[in-house]
């Protein structure tokens, strides 16, 4: 039959997972960290996952495709024992076993905070202040600090920080970003992110915010997996 049906744009698409997360039929997925229509008989041609992409990824087309299957859907549901809360691979939960550090003798090795400014979050950092002045800035996901060990030697020493969670997190980073950017005198930018798709979101809005500032400064992105090791440098 012919009917409307989503079209993902595989080349637009940051792999955030957010359409997958909308999906309530679970027609979406996220296949080699680009979001799919898995299932057409699942789609119902509704678009709740059209708003969610951050990019515009998501649209609307008339063509040949299987009938609505709601009760296919509804059955699906009821197969998932323990359904996540959505489609994102960054919500599966995975125990990381770890050999025991040795028992420090004294209390003189513990490791000194490298961080520099308050506040940290991106929601909250005031757009102008003196220490973005020749700052090189640092734009983490909040769970990298987590996830990499060493996160304050290698990564904020050195460095004004800003950290957010395009999953937790309401509205986009863009604009406070790009003002960020564009109004202080920043010297370098460093992207760090987590494996899983749905960092991709803070990823793309530093990356945007870099372009709409209309500066050129050296910038990097750095992947930590879900077990603290460095994928990309």
């Amino acid at each position: 039959m012919i009917r409307k049906i989503i079209k993902i744009d595989e080349e637009k698409c940051n792999g955030c997972g957010a359409c997958a997360a909308a999906c309530h039929e679970g027609a979406i997925g996220m296949v080699n960290g680009k979001a799919k229509l898995l299932r057409e008989d699942y789609c119902d041609g509704l678009g709740d996952c059209l708003p969610a992409c951050p990019v515009d990824a998501i649209s609307f087309e008339e063509r040949e495709a299987p009938a609505y299957d709601e009760a296919a859907v509804l059955a699906a549901k009821k197969q998932k024992e323990a359904p996540l809360p959505c489609g994102c691979p960054g919500t599966h939960a995975r125990a990381i076993q770890r050999k025991a550090a040795p028992v420090s003798a004294s209390p003189s090795c513990a490791v000194e905070s490298q961080l520099r400014q308050w506040p940290v979050q991106i929601k909250l950092a005031p757009v102008n202040a003196p220490y973005f002045n020749g700052a090189h800035l640092l734009i983490a996901a909040d769970c990298t600090a987590y996830a990499y060990g060493n996160f304050h030697q290698d990564f904020i020493r050195g460095k004004v920080t800003l950290i957010g969670c395009p999953k937790l997190d309401e509205g986009d980073y863009t604009e406070k970003l790009t003002h960020i950017i564009a109004r202080n005198e920043i010297r370098s930018l460093t992207i760090v992110r987590m494996e899983v798709p749905c960092c991709g979101g803070i990823e793309n809005a530093a990356k945007r915010a870099l372009q709409c500032s209309g500066k050129f400064i050296p910038w990097q992105v750095v992947t930590i997996s879900t077990d603290g090791r460095i994928l990309n440098r």
